[in-house]
């Protein structure tokens, strides 16, 4: 019987071997090992640059000077196949038809919308032609241009998905549109004639008593930014009577309670008792879990329904590219929405086509330095990273725009330190027992919500193409 010996690595076919070979010699050292690495950790720039207010009462209510704000939101709609119908209770989005709330009456409102289709470069409207319909916008992007002081053609703003103009045709039959409108892409509008509202009004008492109250209805005073006015005197002089005033709050202020992400990490005892040299099972079991719901906690902040930054940014704040790619234009115009933008936040794909943009036109941003990192940045303001806004499947996305700290009347992040078994700030760990399977039980949870104290605090580019060759 003969026994075969395997070769050890690196030794000549024939020759005998002369010491004790890596391979076993592996088998008495000991593995230096790493701690559990994980792919899902991202740098979360947003949490990181967020001022974090103490809410001792698990609630914080952001009071605001009292606003007149009057048809300023978008109007939606419901589509089956091809066909488009305005949902009738939104068209109460509509300036003149705000608080009107006659069901009958909005629902043949929606019925006498007639559905058009442009293709990119046709004209809707045109300036100085009679206005005699009211536009709503399905889908699609389109320019509002007008004469420059100079005589020459200027942008007056985007258009987009649930914008609308000519909302004042009504009330002015003999007028004629100020501007032009051209489709940039192909698009879905819905126009009412006005000869279909003013028979609607002939036959509704209601529609009627409502148009004519709005038109005589006084206008608060009120500043650009849409808040009740405050009465000043400046440049007078000799003895004129000085105005007196007073400042008018909102009366039902706007109140966060803290959110929470929440899950239960069990670690079995015979685990935790036997195997924790050189590292502390539930230690690092507990480091990846509380790395997943800091994930979780940036990703609520920006996306969920309540007070996400996404869907909580004021209407007059959300701007739409001019061509579809994130241009150097639209930033500037994004930043030119409020005072001291401090950050920038895109999708790591938006700051790529932001770019590939800039390189076109012969422009490199500067990095400059936050938090001891280098960071892409324009106008001197950082554009940050944040895989948390999402990319649609058409690769389209957003860039936000944000001013932050109480001081500031920016955006805020809202936590409650010093809780019970707190293990991290608003971050706590609780012992809930041992199952009859001998498996421990950890309740793992993280306190956390956001808040935007004035509307010009956040801004928002939105439906930025990022994919465009």
């Amino acid at each position: 019987m003969t026994t075969s010996v395997e070769p050890v690595p690196g030794e000549q076919p024939g020759q005998s071997q002369l010491s004790l070979g890596t391979p076993a010699a592996r088998q008495l050292a000991t593995t230096t090992k790493s701690v559990p690495q994980m792919q899902g950790i991202s740098s979360r720039w947003l949490l990181r640059v967020l001022p974090w207010v103490q809410v001792s009462a698990g609630t914080y209510r952001v009071n605001r000077r009292l606003s007149y704000t009057v048809g300023d939101g978008r109007v939606e709609f419901i589509s089956t196949g091809a066909e488009v119908r305005v949902i009738p209770p939104e068209l109460g989005e509509l300036p003149l038809l705000r608080g009107f709330e006659d069901s009958a009456v909005l629902e043949a409102l929606a019925d006498g919308f007639v559905q058009r289709q442009y293709a990119a470069g046709d004209t809707l409207v045109q300036a100085g032609s009679p206005a005699d319909q009211v536009f709503l916008i399905a889908h699609g992007k389109l320019n509002k241009t007008g004469p420059g002081k100079y005589g020459d053609e200027t942008v007056l703003g985007v258009l987009a998905d649930g914008d609308y103009f000519g909302e004042r045709v009504p009330l002015e039959p003999d007028g004629t549109w100020p501007f032009t409108v051209t489709a940039v892409t192909r698009c879905t509008v819905l126009a009412l004639p006005l000869q279909a509202f003013q028979e609607l009004a002939d036959r509704s008492e209601s529609l009627r008593d409502h148009v004519a109250g709005f038109a005589s209805r006084p206008q608060p005073a009120q500043n650009k930014r849409g808040e009740a006015d405050i009465s000043v005197a400046s440049g007078h002089i000799g003895e004129p009577l000085i105005p007196g005033t007073f400042v008018d709050y909102e009366l039902s202020p706007r109140e966060y309670e803290l959110s929470v992400a929440q899950t239960v990490l069990r670690v079995h005892t015979r685990v935790a008792d036997l195997y924790n040299d050189p590292m502390n099972q539930v230690e690092q079991q507990l480091r990846l879990t509380i790395e997943a719901l800091r994930e979780r906690q940036e990703h609520e902040i920006v996306n969920n329904s309540e007070f996400g930054l996404l869907h909580n940014a004021d209407l007059g704040q959300r701007l739409h590219t001019r061509s579809g790619p994130p241009t150097p234009d639209d930033l500037d115009e994004l930043l030119s929405r409020r005072r001291k933008t401090q950050y920038l936040l895109a999708h790591p794909r938006t700051i790529a086509a932001f770019g590939r943009e800039c390189s076109s036109r012969g422009l490199y941003p500067k990095n400059i330095e936050v938090l001891g990192s280098a960071v892409r940045s324009w106008r001197g303001v950082p554009l940050l990273p944040c895989n948390k806004i999402p990319v649609s499947e058409s690769g389209t996305s957003s860039i936000l725009a944000m001013r932050t700290g109480e001081d500031n009347e920016g955006v805020v992040g809202l936590h409650q330190t010093g809780i019970p078994d707190e293990y991290q700030p608003s971050l706590n760990v609780r012992f809930m027992g041992i199952s009859e399977q001998a498996v421990s039980s950890y309740l793992v949870s993280a306190y956390f919500s956001a808040a935007i104290l004035v509307p010009d605090a956040l801004g928002v580019l939105e439906d930025v193409e990022i994919g465009r060759v």
